[in-house]
């Protein structure tokens, strides 16, 4: 468990997203793309050390794994504990009925799972969706808890096990982890003196690169609750930035191994590019829903060049 090295990447990381945010902020327009796409990238950093923190294995103890995890949140920003139901319900539910955004189920509605999997997944949503869903818990706990959010939004949002699971967490930790992530956005507006389009430009450009990351590592692989991820094959620097979180597939595998562990267990035949299950998101959008336990939709990762 490489418990210094992580920490000394979260130190970086902090560092590094708060200096995209402030070229973003003070710099030429030519200069704040650049760092907005910059902080794309190197934001995935700390969300992958609270997604190690998350499986405990960020630190040696659960005290330093929890705060390592805590800390990272900030830079999402978001609840840890939130995160860490939401995670373990993935890892529970991955590819079943309850965690399917490539395929649409018998009685959906097609145009409707197109929009969540356009809009959320490859345009960012997905990511608006939790600093919101955290700013309601933040300033109506109860609301977020009640059987209206749970019973009737969340079901008509996909979500229905997840509210279920998040609903039942201790009110108090998770109220004070989301009021320390806030308040750690709100210091870097402050010492930083941000601007609203700096700020909003650089999550911008994370929320394309995160939203799109969580589907394209499981769209189209097996219906199968383990096996049902891939470990793609993408631009190894990028890879580093992300903590080996592309080897999905050795992940699910294996939740227990640290991320400097994941490059040995990795299938490396087989598996395809992060651009190829990207594309063939676009393209074909969502699929009628195969049995649970069928195989990879191989057909749908073919390229335009393959087919023609």
């Amino acid at each position: 468990m490489p418990e210094r090295l992580n920490w000394l990447l979260l130190a970086a990381s902090a560092a590094a997203t708060a200096g995209c945010l402030w070229l973003a902020s003070h710099g030429p327009w030519w200069a704040a793309l650049l760092a907005a796409s910059a902080f794309a990238f190197v934001n995935h950093t700390p969300f992958s050390l609270m997604h190690e923190a998350v499986h405990g294995v960020a630190a040696a103890t659960p005290r330093r794994n929890r705060a390592l995890g805590l800390i990272a949140g900030w830079m999402f920003p978001t609840s840890f504990t939130l995160q860490e139901a939401a995670h373990r319900g993935h890892h529970a539910r991955n590819r079943t009925d309850q965690d399917l955004y490539d395929y649409y189920l018998p009685g959906q509605s097609r145009l409707l799972r197109n929009l969540w999997l356009y809009l959320g997944n490859l345009l960012g949503l997905y990511w608006l969706c939790i600093p919101a869903s955290n700013a309601l818990y933040l300033l109506a706990t109860p609301l977020y808890r009640s059987r209206f959010v749970v019973e009737r939004i969340a079901p008509a949002l996909g979500f229905a096990p997840y509210a279920r699971d998040l609903a039942r967490l201790p009110p108090g930790r998770v109220w004070m982890e989301i009021a320390s992530a806030f308040g750690y956005q709100a210091a870097l507006w402050w010492v930083l003196d941000l601007s609203w389009q700096g700020w909003s430009l650089s999550y911008f450009a994370f929320a394309l690169h995160w939203s799109s990351f969580q589907y394209v590592d499981h769209a189209w692989s097996p219906r199968d609750v383990v096996e049902g991820a891939w470990d793609l094959r993408v631009f190894p620097p990028v890879r580093w930035l992300a903590l080996n979180y592309h080897y999905h597939l050795a992940h699910h595998r294996h939740p227990s191994v640290p991320w400097t562990g994941l490059p040995a267990l990795a299938t490396r035949r087989g598996q395809p590019t992060y651009w190829q299950v990207y594309r063939s998101l676009w393209k074909n959008g969502v699929q009628p829903a195969p049995l649970m336990g069928a195989p990879a939709g191989v057909s749908l990762l073919r390229s335009d060049e393959e087919e023609a």
